[in-house]
């Protein structure tokens, strides 16, 4: 049976929304700049910013509201340039739409959109056949996923479609049966996403494809969940995936395998970011549990042994974020706790259950987590006892998209709005 086609794609280029007198439209950014949020998880992808401490309170004297605009259904985080931000949405469950907004006053730039939209099946349909990974943007252009297996490259400055790859069509793969969720990750000339039933490698300039490493299959049991990144545990450059079924580190230049690890989950709802912490790797999965595995060269190779697991430990879909070598992961049973992987221990969880799912944002000492019921926490990360600073009400809408902290400002990408809020101390 051959497989479902992504109907023929109508690129609409809505053109320049604001009138923008003496203003050049070059790169909207610099990768790298302060008080930016470029991609999935922030400007180093581990969920860390640097930048002034944070207010030890989120009320409207420490934390104010400075723009809001409303936008179609999305659960794909925003990117904040040092002018933009730019959104992605579903509208009338037909087309994908990409916006970009000024930083400063929430006025509309200029919008694209392409037919794009799938109905997901199961338990995910309840929340919504949205389109769901977060764009990357390398100051000139931005990565955008679209539901159906496509990978779209648009110039940051007004839109434009410069690339358009279609995995499906390309691999003669079906569509992944949630979409395509995880996160592109875009480093020196290419641009690495878990599409097409796999692992592949693109040249970002052109969207030429490179390499493709560990085939799925797509369809109901293909198409990840989790994003890429990169790190070099044991001294050794890796790309560190998530497949619905193993954790893997692969040669970024060539795609070899360095090695790989199965990862229990529960209907392969591996989603966390693996995270590095040395020369070891961690996730937590849902019907798994919390592993740490050391990576060690062996001969020409290298080689994974498990440091410490914990069944009881499981994520969900939130990648927790390290301070000062502890682990601070939000659980599956919607706990919270605080993993020592030197000590190989949880030191404690927190009393009590949170929300179902928490984006997690660390400075310093601090950590900001948003809820999907539209909660903030401010969180104080200490190693002895969890420490809760304040918490507070921020949208009334679903919030499953990541919050980004871009400098002093915080972008809440509610279910149909994106928001604004700037730090300042009274």
């Amino acid at each position: 049976m051959k497989p479902t086609r992504h109907p023929r794609t109508f690129i609409i280029q809505v053109g320049i929304l604001l009138a923008i007198s003496k203003m050049a439209l070059s790169s909207p950014s610099e990768v790298g700049h302060p008080g930016t949020w470029m991609q999935w998880r922030g400007p180093h992808r581990n969920g860390t910013v640097d930048g002034a401490p944070w207010p030890n309170k989120l009320d409207t004297g420490h934390l104010q509201a400075i723009w809001r605009q409303e936008i179609g259904h999305g659960y794909s985080g925003p990117i904040v340039s040092v002018d933009w931000v730019f959104t992605v949405e579903t509208r009338d469950k037909r087309h994908e739409i990409v916006r970009a907004f000024n930083r400063t006053s929430g006025e509309p730039i200029w919008e694209t959109s392409w037919d794009g939209a799938m109905k997901v099946p199961f338990f995910a349909a309840r929340n919504g056949s949205w389109v769901r990974s977060t764009p990357a943007c390398d100051g000139e252009h931005l990565y955008v996923a679209g539901m159906r297996d496509v990978l779209v490259c648009l110039a940051a400055s007004d839109g434009t479609v410069k690339w358009r790859v279609d995995f499906a069509d390309r691999f003669d793969t079906p569509l992944p049966s949630f979409g395509f969720v995880s996160s592109p990750l875009v480093t020196g000339e290419a641009v690495y996403v878990q599409a097409g039933g796999g692992v592949v490698k693109l040249d970002k300039e052109t969207g030429a494809i490179l390499w493709r490493r560990l085939s799925d299959g797509g369809g109901m049991n293909g198409g990840a969940f989790s994003s890429p990144v990169l790190g070099a545990p044991a001294g050794v450059s890796q790309l560190l995936v998530q497949t619905r079924n193993v954790l893997a580190g692969l040669d970024p230049d060539d795609g070899t395998v360095l090695w790989q690890q199965p990862i229990k989950a529960f209907r392969g709802m591996n989603i966390l970011t693996p995270l590095v912490i040395n020369d070891s790797v961690f996730t937590s999965s849902y019907g798994g549990g919390s592993h740490l595995y050391d990576v060690k060269p062996s001969g020409d190779g290298l080689v994974l042994a498990e440091a410490w697991s914990d069944k009881r430990s499981q994520g969900y879909m939130s990648t927790p974020v390290v301070i000062d070598g502890c682990i601070y992961l939000h659980r599956r049973d919607r706990g919270f706790s605080c993993v020592d992987p030197l000590a190989r221990k949880v030191r404690w969880t927190a009393r009590g259950k949170f929300g179902q799912y928490w984006s997690l944002v660390a400075n310093g000492s601090r950590i900001l987590a948003l809820d999907q019921k539209g909660e903030l926490l401010l969180i104080d990360a200490n190693p002895q006892a969890f420490d809760l600073l304040d918490r507070r009400k921020i949208a009334e809408q679903e919030t499953w998209a990541h919050l980004a902290v871009a400098g002093d400002q915080v972008f809440v990408r509610e279910l149909q709005a994106i928001a604004a809020y700037r730090w300042r101390v009274p």
